[in-house]
């Protein structure tokens, strides 16, 4: 597989926007099928094990619709890798070009409490980067959709990310992040800083980015490929961007599926983070 530093609009021959167009809508009717298995189980306390040492919950409902995708987009694009949070990996995915990369739902510890902003995640990733993407959030009838050649799309209509720049000592960002993140400020810039309310589900969390209810979030270290891939390509369809603390844009569908602090907001906001990062109390 080569990977492709070129954004996909640049990419996007007549043929590729058809195939990016016919894939939105394939991962968009599968995510609704999950959605709908996931909701089935919510509220009704499924069958729940343990995995990472004991340290992370997956469901009965996470099996279920993980199911679903896979049954349903496997056998639609044969030809394509496959990485979900709930299935075996298999590093052949590396061979191919185009990757569905699958949460089938993201915030499971959010949705086992009964909190309502859990969503399933779903991404066909080309040569490295996100080209389409579909969160659907049933709990709350929400569903975003984005691909590369068109807007970042919220129960039908286009969402753009805040064009707040913070550049201004007096301006106040909105920002969802760890404690841990926060404390990593430069002492003036933290004053800046209104927290929001944790967020569960992470995909979910960068989706308010997408559609201005966040001005801006913070990723901690170790979140994986499944938790982003959709919400990546919506962010950047609606003005904003997910980048590492580098600035750069994330690869996806490397051997390593883990990502490192990340930020995501729009671009000149996400330069100030950057700048103000890094100079306070490490943790």
């Amino acid at each position: 597989m080569q990977d492709d530093e070129r954004s996909p609009d640049l990419i996007a021959g007549s043929d590729h926007v058809k195939q990016v167009e016919a894939d939105l809508a394939l991962i968009e009717t599968a995510a609704h099928e999950a959605g709908a298995i996931a909701l089935s189980f919510f509220g009704h306390d499924p069958e729940v094990w343990w995995k990472n040492g004991g340290e992370s919950p997956v469901s009965a409902a996470d099996f279920a619709a993980n199911k679903v995708l896979e049954d349903t987009l496997r056998k639609a694009r044969p030809d394509y890798g496959w990485l979900s949070e709930e299935s075996e990996d298999d590093l052949a995915r590396l061979g191919c070009d185009h990757v569905f990369v699958v949460d089938p739902i993201d915030g499971t510890r959010g949705f086992l409490k009964g909190r309502r902003n859990w969503a399933v995640s779903v991404a066909v990733v080309y040569r490295g980067r996100p080209v389409a993407g579909v969160l659907v959030a049933p709990a709350l009838g929400e569903v975003f959709s984005a691909h590369a050649n068109g807007p970042a799309i919220k129960n039908g209509v286009p969402v753009v990310a805040t064009q707040k720049d913070a550049l201004n000592d007096n301006d106040v960002v909105d920002i969802c992040l760890p404690a841990s993140l926060n404390r990593q400020f430069a002492s003036e810039f933290i004053g800046r800083i209104r927290p929001a309310d944790h967020i569960p589900s992470l995909a979910y969390r960068l989706a308010m980015v997408a559609d201005g209810r966040l001005d801006a979030t913070l990723v901690r270290q170790d979140s994986h490929d499944w938790d982003l891939a959709a919400a990546d390509i919506i962010l950047e369809r609606a003005g904003a961007r997910l980048c590492d603390e580098k600035g750069q844009p994330l690869r996806y569908n490397r051997e390593s599926v883990s990502q490192g602090v990340l930020f995501a907001a729009n671009e000149t906001l996400v330069a100030t983070l950057l700048r103000h990062f890094g100079a306070g109390h490490q943790t």
